[in-house]
Order: C-alpha cells, then sequence, then structure tokens
C-alpha cells in the first residue's frame, strides 16, 4: 500500500513553499561545497567514503556517497540540476521531499554496490539528481495534477538529452549504474509516495440494509 503524504498542517502560501523549498535546496549544495573544501584542504581524506562494490563494510558508504566528490568540477557538474530538480520537488512539501531522497539514495547506494565494477570508487549527487529527474518526470500523471505533469515535461525537454548520455554505457568516466539505479528509484518513489486522489473518499459505502 502506498504511503499518504497529504498534508496535516495548516496551508502555507505558494510563497511560503518556495522560500523554503529554495532554503533548503541552497542549504543542500553549499553543505556539498563545504564537503569537499574539507575534502581538497585534507588531501581527499573525504573521498574514502565513496562505494567500492561488494564489500561488506562498503554499505555504511551507501548514504554518505551522494555528499561527497571528486573534485571541484564534479560538484559544479550536479550543482544547477540538484538545485532545480530539488527545488521542483520541494514544492510539495518537506516531508514528502526527504522521504523521495532518502529513498533514492539508499536504493541508488545499493544498486551501485552491488554491479559496479571490482575496484571502482562510486560518489557524488548525480544518483539523486537522475532520480529527482526520474521522479518529476512521472509525480503529475501518478498524482494527476496538472501543474506538476507540466514541470515534468518541461525539465525532460531540457535536461532528457543529457540524461540519456548519462545512462550510456559507454560513458566510462561516470558511474552509469549509479545514474540507472538513480532513476529508477526516483520513479519509484513517485507511486510510492503518491498523492491521494482529490475528493476521494477514505470512508468505504455504507452497506444497504435489506428489511
Amino acid at each position: 500500500m502506498a504511503a499518504s503524504w497529504d498534508r496535516s498542517a495548516p496551508a502555507w502560501t505558494a510563497g511560503d513553499r518556495a522560500k523554503t523549498a529554495a532554503k533548503l535546496m541552497l542549504g543542500w549544495v553549499a553543505f556539498l561545497w563545504l564537503l569537499e573544501a574539507v575534502d581538497a584542504a585534507t588531501g581527499h581524506a573525504l573521498d574514502s567514503f565513496g562505494i567500492e562494490p561488494r564489500r561488506a563494510g562498503e554499505l555504511l558508504d551507501v548514504v554518505p556517497a551522494s555528499f561527497i566528490h571528486f573534485g571541484f568540477g564534479h560538484v559544479a557538474s550536479n550543482s544547477v540540476p540538484l538545485l532545480v530538480f530539488g527545488f521542483l520537488a520541494a514544492l510539495s512539501g518537506v516531508r514528502r521531499f526527504a522521504a523521495v531522497a532518502a529513498m533514492i539514495i539508499v536504493v541508488d547506494g545499493l544498486g551501485v554496490w552491488l554491479v559496479s565494477p571490482d575496484g571502482s570508487n562510486t560518489a557524488g549527487a548525480s544518483g539523486l539528481v537522475f532520480g529527482l529527474f526520474g521522479y518529476l518526470l512521472v509525480r503529475g500523471f501518478v498524482d494527476r495534477r496538472a501543474l506538476d505533469t507540466a514541470a515534468g515535461l518541461v525539465v525532460g525537454a531540457i535536461w532528457g538529452s543529457s540524461i540519456l548520455v548519462g545512462l550510456s554505457p559507454a560513458s566510462t568516466s561516470v558511474s552509469w549504474q549509479g545514474h540507472l539505479f538513480g532513476l529508477a528509484a526516483g520513479v519509484a518513489a513517485a507511486f510510492v509516495f503518491r498523492r491521494p486522489a482529490r475528493g476521494r473518499s477514505t470512508v468505504p459505502p455504507a452497506r444497504p440494509l435489506i428489511p
């Protein structure tokens, strides 16, 4: 049974939601840059939090790996799409966004741990980026909301070609496995955390009484 993520708190204005989503994602991206600065200052000591496949101890790095990058160029390449996709996803609620992001990060990390080639070390927010792309692409159709559907189509039109390139096994400089599992997790998250249909009663109909 899919989880219900209906809002129980007092309704916010669109401006309130936009400000909260913007602050969240600006803080998230700033944290990634801070971590990379620490990594550079410590001789890339944080690179050890990347995922090396099929080693039991590396399961502890499934979550941290999504926050670690291999150089400032790496974190820069993920910053803009993460800001945009995260902002759009968080507009529907921070709690829902947190649950979606957590699912993407964990599923993506486990997928990388299972199928990445021996001797590899995978880290970076691109799995989350691909996951949020997949989530935005199908969320509107799943929730049956026109505005979210339109946003997903715009995101697909702008970034779709780049996403396809990132999924190609021919791209040896990136983890296409991480991209693929992230994308699949994001699509699945749209179904797992879908909103209940508007106007649909959750109370079962009364049974007719036969005299």
